[in-house]
């Protein structure tokens, strides 16, 4: 029987350790491409705790692992921030933070540190009540996800040559169980014209003009993409505007708009790319059409060219593992839990989107939080999932044996 009552206990008596923690990474600025001194920090927690083997990868990503057991577990948080964005919207200093009885506050404790943080105390858990069985336990720090999710596990997969039985993703739920959510990708569309002198613009070909009916017809087509029962809506939105012209007193010569693009169930990046070349205006203008590529390199200098496309994922309602986290969550907090979806994208996007992998999502800290100034998490929150985590690996290992 797993002591649900003993470890929820021990997730609390942990909270000072966990919010100190919390709050260094924090005080260590991790955006995306220069992580390095935040995997450092998190190593050294990694190794108080006593976790049994450490790795960072040629990406950077920090790989904790405890138990030599079979079946390999993975939780995953990702330890890059967005930026601050305009410091007079925040209330309090982003990178020092404040905390009080109920809150931590600064940039990255929702998204997503929080979880990393309830992840390391699990772990600590775990060696406390000897709750091993036979599974590996891998904890990942991972990098870039804010820059272009999922690429660090397609790294982890492909090279690291790691495949887990299922992976945790401790992006913040509100302490919910997510099994899925929209994936994404990338779009350009660029019109080309011809320069003049801006006194006599007859002369030439306006390509700023030419995307004007192309936006017109972007925003009706966001109107009539295709819906899902559990995930919700596609939606499109224009994210950028550039052009090209010899000078402000020229005819534009270029003009490339880019394309945030929400994929729902059953759309692909295929049908994403030929709905918007179906266009009349878009025929018309004789626009290009194509997804961008990342190949930006992470603060170890290692590039991992790909494209940018995060595929849709869902995990069917009766998985073994969503009904194992189910049976976690009764057992620790006395309650059904809510099972739900995130509006936003994850790493999920490569584990399962991209690789099949399973996976749940269960994390401290609200997504309204997600890069927004005065970003915050609770305290409550932590706990809640530091003692989730620390109940799942064995449970699985039980259901998988047969055993309640």
């Amino acid at each position: 029987m797993i002591p649900f009552e003993t470890i929820v206990s021990y997730a609390k008596r942990y909270e000072k350790e966990m919010t100190a923690f919390l709050r260094d990474m924090v005080r260590i600025p991790s955006e995306s491409c220069h992580e390095k001194e935040v995997i450092q920090r998190i190593k050294q927690e990694m190794e108080k705790v006593g976790f049994d083997k450490i790795v960072i990868d040629p990406m950077g990503n920090l790989l904790g692992y405890m138990g030599h057991g079979k079946h390999l577990i993975a939780m995953d948080g990702h330890i890059d921030t967005v930026g601050i964005g305009e410091i007079k919207n925040w209330t309090f200093d982003p990178y020092q933070g404040y905390e009080d009885d109920l809150h931590i506050g600064g940039r990255g404790t929702s998204d997503q540190e929080g979880g990393m943080a309830a992840m390391i105390y699990a772990a600590k858990i775990i060696k406390d009540l000897h709750l091993e069985d036979d599974y590996t336990l891998l904890m990942t720090a991972t990098v870039q996800e804010e820059d272009c999710d999922g690429l660090c596990w397609q790294y982890i997969i492909e090279q690291d040559h790691i495949k887990p039985e299922f992976v945790v993703i401790t992006e913040p739920t509100s302490c919910r169980i997510y099994r899925g959510h929209r994936g994404r990708m990338e779009i350009s569309v660029s019109t080309r014209g011809i320069s003049c002198h801006g006194s006599a613009p007859e002369r030439g070909d306006n390509a700023i003009f030419k995307m004007a009916p192309i936006l017109l017809e972007l925003q009706e087509l966001g109107k009539r993409l295709k819906d899902d029962p559990f995930l919700g809506k596609g939606t499109l939105t224009v994210s950028e505007v550039f052009f090209s012209s010899p000078s402000r007193c020229a005819v534009a010569d270029g003009c490339t708009i880019s394309i945030d693009r929400r994929l729902t169930h059953g759309e692909t990046y295929q049908s994403a790319i030929a709905e918007i070349e179906a266009l009349h205006s878009v025929k018309n203008a004789k626009a290009i059409v194509k997804m961008y590529d990342y190949n930006r390199p992470s603060y170890t200098g290692l590039s991992y060219p790909t494209q940018s496309y995060f595929p849709t994922w869902v995990l069917d309602q009766d998985h073994q593992v969503l009904r194992t986290a189910d049976h976690i969550y009764q057992g620790l907090f006395k309650e059904k839990p809510i099972i739900d979806k995130w509006t936003f994208s994850t790493n999920g996007v490569s584990i399962m989107g991209r690789f099949g992998i399973p996976c749940i999502g269960f994390g401290p800290g609200h997504e309204d939080q997600a890069h927004a100034p005065n970003e915050i998490t609770f305290k409550e929150e932590l706990i809640k999932a530091c003692a989730f985590y620390a109940a799942l690996p064995k449970q699985y290992t039980l259901h998988v044996k047969g055993e309640k």
